[in-house]
């Protein structure tokens, strides 16, 4: 078994106490204060997440819009310079390789951001399709950068106080490069959690500053230290998807409600075949929200029935900080996915009532 990768802030999340446990190859924290506690600083003020984990890959030449236009299902020529999009990776199959964050850094150079677990095998696979056709540089650029994410609804007001120009102005799924306390980054304003907020890309040598500049000048917003769990609970609360849960090489964009960002206009893209045979035949299964009825808490793997009958697998599941239910995500037989539809979830051996809701599970108050 190989060691676990640390990020450069191994060290500050050991002296707070945090509980650390093995993610995606990397020795990560899953809880500082409780995962209840921190759960509640995002919803309502501010939490700061070490997302240096993530992978990012790079995609420079002349072919280089064509070539990411190949490879994810977006349309890609719609970013202008400073725009992200979210997007997906499919193989020829349909099946989801990985989700990410398209960014357009300018003319002939993107940058995608995936998933810790997959940044290897996503870099090979994109390389492998980078064929002489194309006219492009893959490259591998994790290691050139930490990533730390604040969000909440005071998140921006915080990492404005440390920037040299107004981040506030930055747009929703678009980027710029600021100062902040003395540090360079890119910041975007993006997230996983439903909160306004941003995911700063930065040298790893300042990551740590940079964490310790954002905790003191959010300490008087009631900012925390936010680790894997809540992270999961907020996401969840979403219905934004987690890979080796919801969406992965056996379930596809239109069996995963991700129809959205499959844009069959495009000329050609991995996977487009067998997507639109997917179209035209119909899907067998449909991810659906569901909400618990009674107080048991429903965990990835259960069963789902209607009339005794298996239907359906959870893939994502647990007591909602927000709502005070519990709440799932699950494969279920197409059809299923009406708002109301009454199914069970097997809990210890019993069906417990739950019904389809539509997403998100958590919505703000205006």
């Amino acid at each position: 078994m190989s060691e676990l990768r640390k990020t450069p802030l191994h060290d500050i999340h050991q002296s707070l106490g945090a509980k650390m446990v093995p993610f995606g190859g990397w020795h990560m924290p899953v809880q500082y204060s409780g995962i209840l506690d921190e759960h509640r600083a995002v919803r309502e003020a501010a939490g700061l997440f070490d997302v240096s984990h993530m992978g990012e890959i790079d995609i420079k030449g002349p072919h280089a819009l064509d070539f990411v236009q190949m490879v994810t299902t977006n349309d890609a020529s719609r970013l202008h310079a400073g725009q992200a999009q979210y997007s997906l990776f499919c193989n020829h199959n349909g099946g989801i390789v990985d989700d990410t964050l398209a960014y357009k850094i300018s003319d002939g150079h993107y940058m995608l951001c995936v998933n810790a677990s997959n940044t290897e095998k996503d870099f090979s696979w994109i390389k492998r399709q980078c064929t002489p056709d194309f006219d492009a540089e893959v490259t591998n650029v994790s290691s050139h950068y930490a990533q730390l994410a604040i969000q909440g609804p005071k998140a921006v007001g915080i990492l404005n106080s440390l920037a040299d120009k107004d981040l506030s102005s930055i747009p929703h799924f678009c980027f710029d490069y600021a100062n902040l306390d003395g540090i360079d980054a890119m910041v975007s304003r993006t997230g996983y959690t439903g909160e306004d907020g941003f995911e700063i890309y930065l040298s790893p040598e300042k990551a740590a500053q940079l964490w310790q500049s954002i905790m003191k000048a959010g300490e008087k917003d009631g900012i925390k230290p936010i680790g894997l769990g809540a992270r999961d609970t907020l996401r969840l609360e979403m219905k934004y998807s987690l890979y080796g849960n919801d969406i992965s090489g056996e379930t596809s964009p239109l069996e995963a409600n991700l129809g959205w960002v499959v844009k069959f206009h495009k000329s050609d893209f991995i996977g487009k075949e067998a997507l639109l045979g997917q179209k035209e035949t119909g899907i067998k299964k449909k991810l659906v929200c569901l909400i618990v009825d009674g107080r048991e808490i429903p965990r990835p793997g259960y069963e789902v029935y209607l009339d005794g009958r298996n239907i359906g697998l959870v893939t994502s599941g647990t007591k909602s900080p927000s709502l005070g239910r519990g709440v799932a995500m699950a494969y279920v037989e197409n059809g299923l996915d009406k708002e109301g539809q009454s199914l069970q979830i097997m809990i210890r051996n019993k069906g417990v009532e739950a019904r389809v809701i539509n997403p998100p599970f958590y919505k703000k108050s205006t």
